[in-house]
């Protein structure tokens, strides 16, 4: 079965992570309860690799920053676009944020939808 993936990768202050962490809790039940198949957010751990260009050195990280990586599964970008047209209208994710600064900077979010080539 085709699936269909929107990703994000954000530079988040260290600081900033359990903040991050519940409203991320709350995104998460709103794209579930409308419909996405499974969603993941995932803190920044072994980020000194030695191959390829490394996430901090893309997103020119601050010092007390580090980078999330996330994902979104639909059953096709048909649903994705169904899903997230509904999760814009949900008041939960702007009553988790209201009255609060964003715990990251979203000019500086990477984000993209993708066609899955491989699943297992």
């Amino acid at each position: 079965m085709p699936r269909y993936v929107d990703g994000y990768v954000l530079p988040i202050p260290t600081r900033n992570i359990p903040a991050y962490r519940r409203l991320a809790k709350v995104a998460c039940k709103v794209w579930l309860e409308h419909g996405a198949l499974e969603y993941r957010e995932c803190v920044g751990e072994d980020l000194a690799v030695p191959c390829g260009l490394p996430f901090p050195r893309a997103l020119k990280l601050k010092r007390g920053e580090t980078v999330v990586f996330a994902w979104v599964v639909y059953a096709s970008r048909k649903q994705r676009d169904r899903v997230n047209a509904k999760v814009m209208q949900d008041r939960r994710l702007v009553d988790a944020t209201k009255g609060r600064p964003m715990p990251f900077d979203i000019k500086r979010m990477i984000y993209g939808g993708f066609e899955v080539l491989v699943e297992a």
